[in-house]
C-alpha cells in the first residue's frame, strides 16, 4: 500500500467515532493556509489546494464509501470552487503592483462592494437551498448552501484583499460548526472552532495592518 492509499483508507478512532485521517490533515491544510494568509504569503493558495482536494473526497461520503455515508454538497462543491478560485488569488498575489513591496496590502471595500457581498451571500443561499435539497444534501440544507456561498465570497474577498473577507469567515464558521457536528465530521467541526477564533484575530491584525499603511504607504511588511 503506498502513501495516498494509506491517506485514502486510514481511519482514527475516538470511541465509537471513526474520523477519517485525510479529513483531519486536509483540515491542517486548510489552517496552514489560513495562517499563510495572516502573514500574506503566497504559498497559502497551494497549501490550500492540497487541502481542498482531501476534502473534496471526505464530504462526499456516500459517493466515496466513507465510514461517514453523508453527502455535504455544499462543502464538497465549496472545495471545487476553492481550488478555482485560489488560482486566481494565486496569480493576484503573485503579480503585485509594481508600488507593492508584499504580495498583497490590506484595504477595506467600498461600500458598494459591501452590500454586493451580504446581497450575493443572503440571494446565493436562497438559490442553492433548493438545489443542493433536491441533489440531497444532508439538512438542513440552507446552512450548507450558506457556508458555500460564504466560503466563495471570502476567498474572493481574500484575492481582492479586503480587509471584510476574515468576517465573512466568521459568519461560515458560525453557521459551519453546528451544521458539520450534527453530520457527523467532528474532525472539520472542531477545525471551523478553531478557525471562528483565528479568523477573528485575522480580522484585527489586517485592520492594523491597513491602518499603518493608510498613515504611511510606504510601510508595508513584506
Amino acid at each position: 500500500m503506498n502513501v495516498i492509499e494509506w491517506l485514502f483508507d486510514a481511519q482514527l478512532r475516538i470511541g465509537d467515532q471513526t474520523i477519517l485521517w485525510r479529513e483531519v490533515v486536509g483540515n491542517l491544510f486548510g489552517l496552514a493556509s489560513a495562517l499563510g494568509a495572516l502573514r500574506r504569503r503566497i504559498w497559502a493558495w497551494p497549501v490550500g489546494i492540497v487541502g481542498n482536494a482531501l476534502l473534496f473526497t471526505v464530504f462526499l461520503g456516500a459517493v466515496f464509501g466513507t465510514p461517514n455515508p453523508v453527502d455535504l454538497l455544499g462543502q464538497a462543491g465549496r472545495q471545487v470552487m476553492f481550488i478555482i478560485v485560489s488560482i486566481y488569488g494565486w496569480y493576484r498575489w503573485a503579480h503585485p503592483s509594481a508600488r507593492s513591496t508584499s504580495p498583497v496590502e490590506p484595504r477595506w471595500a467600498s461600500t458598494r462592494a459591501r452590500i454586493g457581498l451580504v446581497v450575493a451571500l443572503i440571494a446565493g443561499t436562497a438559490i442553492l437551498t433548493p438545489i443542493f435539497r433536491a441533489l440531497g444534501s444532508f439538512e438542513p440544507v440552507w446552512s450548507d448552501a450558506w457556508i458555500f456561498m460564504g466560503s466563495l465570497l471570502a476567498t474572493y474577498g481574500m484575492a481582492r484583499g479586503w480587509v471584510e473577507f476574515w468576517l465573512l469567515w466568521v459568519a461560515v464558521d458560525i453557521v459551519g460548526v453546528p451544521l458539520l457536528f450534527s453530520a457527523g465530521y467532528y474532525a472539520s467541526g472542531i477545525m471551523y472552532a478553531v478557525y471562528g477564533i483565528f479568523t477573528l484575530v485575522g480580522f484585527f491584525v489586517w485592520r492594523r495592518q491597513r491602518r499603518r499603511t493608510a498613515v504611511d504607504p510606504a510601510l508595508v511588511v513584506a
